[in-house]
């Protein structure tokens, strides 16, 4: 019997919402920003300027997280069309559905033996960032997905 997917529709329209109403707010930010730079003193000014920046780092902070987001999803695709997925499936997890650390270490163990004959091949990296991930190791599982990334678009532009 095949496993059924998880619907996605209800992430990706919290996803939405939350993007909107950051938008929002990004907005209110703006014009709170124009009111303060248009009272013309120099504290009200520098204040405003202030405000002004969050919404751009806010856009920024949203755009790049939005499109990493999406890299992954289709790195996971594209992993899970070669069949080359990490099996956790079988693997005994804690009450909290965390995967057990003696479990996570040795298919870390094993993923790295894969990745240490082949670092270059971006599928094997992002399958030891993905079980960086299960082992625990965030910091490293973000750095090694970044490696991924930029070796799958590297990958993708190649003829």
């Amino acid at each position: 019997m095949a496993a059924r997917k998880p619907d996605p529709r209800p992430i990706v329209l919290m996803i939405g919402f939350l993007v909107v109403a950051m938008c929002v707010y990004f907005v209110i930010l703006g014009r709170m920003a124009v009111n303060l730079i248009g009272e013309g003193t120099a504290v009200s000014i520098g204040l405003g300027v202030g405000v002004f920046i969050l919404p751009l780092l806010g856009v920024w902070m949203i755009v790049s997280t939005l499109r990493s987001g999406i890299e992954h999803q289709r790195m996971a695709a594209a992993v899970g069309d070669l069949g080359r997925e990490l099996d956790v499936d079988d693997l005994p997890r804690r009450p909290s559905g965390r995967i057990e650390r003696d479990a996570a270490d040795e298919l870390f163990a094993s993923v790295k033996d894969e990745w240490e004959a082949d670092p270059s091949d971006w599928v094997s990296t992002y399958r030891i960032a993905r079980a960086y991930d299960y082992a625990g190791d965030r910091s490293r599982a973000r750095e090694m997905m970044k490696r991924a990334s930029s070796q799958y678009r590297a990958a993708r532009s190649a003829p």
